[in-house]
Formats: C-alpha cells, sequence, structure tokens
C-alpha cells in the first residue's frame, strides 16, 4: 500500500489521556510494569516515561517520591482467593468445587477395593455356573457308556481269629446231611470228627432215617457220600454217622466248654433252611442254661435234657448239629435248639427240617450241647453204639410246683420212689425229699434237677442239699450209671 502523505489527514487535535486506576483491595501490593516483565519482551518496552501525549499511570500502592510505601497485611484464611489472582503464575491442578483432590494412597485403596469386589464377584459367577454344570452333568450325564468307579483286587487274606477266618478254616470239617424217611425229609448239619468218617450230629436229624431211611452226606467242597448211623442217644440229643470211601477229610478241632464265658465271641456254622455253609457269628450268652427239647412222644421218651451253652449267634431249623467255635475256631458246643417266637411255652428244638412252613426262626436263643459232654458221649457211640447216663437212683415227681426237686412217693409200676441199693438209697434219700440245690447251685425243677445230674459223668460225686420235713440237709452222693437208648 502507498504511504499516505501527512498533509492528507487534517490536523485533529488529540486531547490529552489520563487513565485513573481503581484503589487496590486492601491485602494486594501494588505492581508496575516494571516488575512484570512480558515474556520475550526487551526491558526498554517497559521504560518509566510515558510516551509522548501521555501522562504517567499512578501505580496503585506505589510510592512516590518523598512518600513510604504502606504497610502490607498479612492474608487470612477468609481472603478470596480471587484477589490474589496472578495471570502469570504457573496453572495450578484442577479441581471440582468442594471436593479434594485424593492423595496417592486412597487412589490406591480405591483400586484394591475395586479389585477386591471384581474377585468375589467372579468367584460367585463361576459357583453358580458350576453348580449348574455339575447339575447337569449329574442328571444327564456326558455322553457314551457310564463306567462307575470300583476298588481294585486286595489281599483277601484275614487275621486267624476273624470270623472269616474262623471259617475259612472250619468250614472243610462241617457237612449237609440229607434225611430220608417214612415220607418225611429234612436237613441238618453234621461235624467231621476223625479221618475215619465219623460226623457227630443230633439225633433229632437223623431219627427220620430209622431202619430202612437214607442220609445223604454233602462236604463243603462239593463231595457226597453215602452215611449210616452208627449209634444215637435220645437223652443226650446227639448222633453218630459214618461215611465210607471219603479221602481227605480234615477233622474238626475240639475246645473245652469249661472255658467258655459269657461274652466270649462265637461262630456258628450249618446249613439253615438247606442252605448249606452258613456263617453266623454272636457270643455267650449264658452258660449251664437248662433246657428239654423234644417232648413229641407220649411217654417223654424222646425228651433230651441239655445243660447248655446260650447264644445269640442266629441259629434256624438246618443249622441243628452243627458247629459252635470260639475265637480259635475250635468245637465248644454242638447247636441243638433254638427258642423262636411262636413256641409258646417251653424251648423250641431246630428239628433240622428246613421246609417246614409251620418252623420259626431265630430270635437271638439258641442253645447248645457242651462240648465235654457231646465228647464223652460222642466216644460211647462210636465205641459201643450206646450213651451211659449218670442217674441217682430216684423216682421225681414231675408234676410238683413248688420250689425245687420232690421225690415221688412212689415209683414207676407202684414201686418204691427210692431204688433199694442204689446211689440215692446208699446217701440217705427218703421219699418226699425236696432236692434245693446240686453243688451250692440252686435247683427249682425236676427237669433241672436232671440236666444238672447229665451234665456229669457216672462216678462223679455230688453234694445235695435237700428239705426234709422243713429242716435242711446235706447229704453226698455218688451217681450211678444206665444205659440210654
Amino acid at each position: 500500500m502507498p504511504p499516505v502523505a501527512d498533509s492528507a489527514l487534517p490536523d485533529v487535535p488529540v486531547p490529552p489521556v489520563t487513565q485513573t486506576a481503581p484503589a487496590p483491595p486492601a491485602g494486594v501490593p501494588a505492581l508496575s510494569f516494571a516488575d512484570a516483565a512480558l515474556p520475550g519482551a526487551p526491558a526498554s518496552a517497559l521504560a518509566d516515561t510515558p510516551p509522548s501525549g501521555t501522562s504517567a499511570l499512578p501505580i496503585p500502592g506505589a510510592s512516590t517520591p518523598g512518600t513510604s510505601a504502606p504497610p502490607v497485611p498479612t492474608p487470612t484464611a477468609n481472603t478470596n482467593p480471587w484477589h490474589r489472582y496472578d495471570p502469570w503464575a504457573p496453572p495450578a491442578p484442577l479441581q471440582q468445587t468442594g471436593t479434594p483432590t485424593p492423595t496417592p494412597e486412597q487412589h490406591r485403596a480405591r483400586t484394591r477395593k475395586l479389585l477386591v469386589a471384581s474377585a468375589v464377584a467372579l468367584a460367585l459367577l463361576s459357583g453358580g455356573v458350576g453348580g449348574v454344570v455339575g447339575a447337569h452333568l449329574e442328571r444327564d450325564g456326558v455322553g457314551g457308556d457310564v463306567v462307575l468307579p470300583q476298588v481294585g483286587k486286595a489281599d483277601t487274606g484275614r487275621a486267624p481269629d476273624s470270623v472269616a477266618g474262623i471259617a475259612a478254616r472250619a468250614l472243610p470239617s462241617v457237612v449237609t446231611l440229607h434225611v430220608s424217611g417214612d415220607a418225611e425229609s429234612g436237613t441238618g448239619t453234621g461235624i467231621v470228627l476223625d479221618t475215619r468218617g465219623h460226623i457227630l450230629t443230633n439225633n433229632h436229624v437223623v431219627e427220620l432215617a430209622g431202619s430202612g431211611g437214607a442220609i445223604s452226606v454233602s462236604f463243603s467242597g462239593g463231595q457226597t457220600a453215602k452215611g449210616k448211623v452208627v449209634g444215637r442217644d435220645t437223652g443226650y440229643d446227639l448222633a453218630v454217622v459214618q461215611v465210607s470211601g471219603v479221602r481227605g477229610l480234615t477233622p474238626m478241632p475240639l475246645g473245652n466248654s469249661d472255658n467258655v464265658r459269657v461274652g466270649d465271641p462265637v461262630v456258628a456254622i450249618g446249613a439253615p433252611f438247606d442252605l448249606d455253609n452258613t456263617v453266623t457269628s454272636g457270643i455267650i450268652s449264658a452258660t449251664e442254661r437248662p433246657i428239654t427239647a423234644g417232648g413229641e412222644a407220649s411217654d417223654g421218651s424222646d425228651v433230651s435234657y441239655v445243660d447248655a451253652l446260650q447264644t445269640d449267634a442266629p441259629i434256624n431249623p438246618g443249622n441243628s448239629g452243627g458247629p459252635l467255635l470260639d475265637a480259635d475256631g475250635r468245637l465248644v458246643g454242638v447247636n441243638s435248639a433254638i427258642r423262636s417266637a411262636d413256641d409258646g411255652a417251653g424251648d423250641g428244638d431246630g428239628d433240622g427240617d428246613g421246609t417246614e412252613s409251620g418252623q420259626g426262626g431265630s430270635i437271638g436263643l439258641g442253645f447248645a450241647i457242651p462240648v465235654n459232654q457231646a465228647k464223652r458221649v460222642a466216644e460211647e457211640l462210636i465205641n459201643s453204639g450206646r450213651a451211659t447216663h449218670p442217674v441217682i437212683g430216684v423216682t421225681l415227681d414231675m408234676d410238683y410246683t413248688g420250689d425245687g426237686a420232690r421225690v415221688a412217693t412212689k415209683g414207676g409200676d407202684d414201686g418204691p420212689a427210692v431204688t433199694a441199693g442204689g446211689p440215692g438209697a446208699k446217701a440217705g434219700l427218703k421219699a418226699g425229699d425236696v432236692i434245693t440245690e446240686v453243688d451250692g447251685e440252686r435247683v427249682h425243677s425236676g427237669d433241672e434237677l436232671i440236666v444238672r445230674t447229665r451234665a456229669h459223668r457216672p462216678g462223679d460225686q455230688l453234694r445235695l442239699t435237700l428239705d426234709r420235713d422243713g429242716k435242711n440237709l446235706t447229704v453226698s452222693l455218688v451217681l450211678g450209671s444206665s444205659t440210654g437208648g
């Protein structure tokens, strides 16, 4: 653009300009332009001398020559921060009105809380998803064939004194008897006594065979042989059967029933209801329990008297003649009778017929002939075919209802109640005496006196306590002998 000549512009008078600055607020120091140089401006641009045609601007609060500067008041907490505003000061951090800026420690704490909350939420979500998936898998499976977990093969050996250990040793010595005769049949159990084939069982098991019946003997290994009766005794309810042509027989070891105590563990083996080789276990519930079994004959000739071992080991029809074993696997009793719920009064007998629907089962009251008695009778049956019975030589009044066993006033066939020259006569017993104790053990009935007597051998000495006309007497008696049938 071409310069414009000065003469082209009319001369307009310019009035002098005077700036009037407002008084500075209280407590704010006065600033002069010399105090704050503009960035990048030369110092001469801020000279004290005003340009031509202007007057100097008085700086609020500045001192003039000949005057002193007023004192600067100290700021207070209530001072308005905008009164201290410095446009050229470094920028301060921005902040929300009324909210303090968090410190680094607060920021880290807030971050940790957020992480913990996130972890908890993730765990809850994972648990929920896992539960849903697990329920689905349990209900519907994962597809394919179902394979169930199972324990692998382990050592099958058992401790010798365990029920399994006792049974393993005893089973080869236990047989099952199937007896038939007179259009009847029954099942019982037997015990191998020796390698010659003698087998011990109950009389009521084999009596079905009679004179023309048959006995089949089955061994635990599967062998079968025919058996014949060597001898039997009704009073003791014992019999011996013999088999021939069987090799490798394992005799049952015999224990001692005098060593048995209440609470001892026992194992019973038999063929209840024709289920051979059945093993049960329990304890000795009582010893010297007087029981009678049988009694179906009108003359009472089939009654057996047993001073028995009582056990709660389950014994059922078919167990008759089987072993009752101690913790060492030795024979302590021959299972013979049970008391079942439908017996009514009296003791039930295990008659060995496992097919009769009318027979009751075990209620935990089983009875076994003590092995000491069974051993003596078995030996006599094997050696002579007959067993001997100890006797006291008197006739008892079996209808007596008082406490004790009373000697009858008359004997059989109206003979004397006390056999002349017999054991009772020699001991001084008289008709009408009431025997109350045997060797210090209380006797409550005639059956119990017979049981106590049968527990001994002929020739044993007994101490009897009796009541004679209201007086207590004690006598010594040596048992006599009679042959049973």
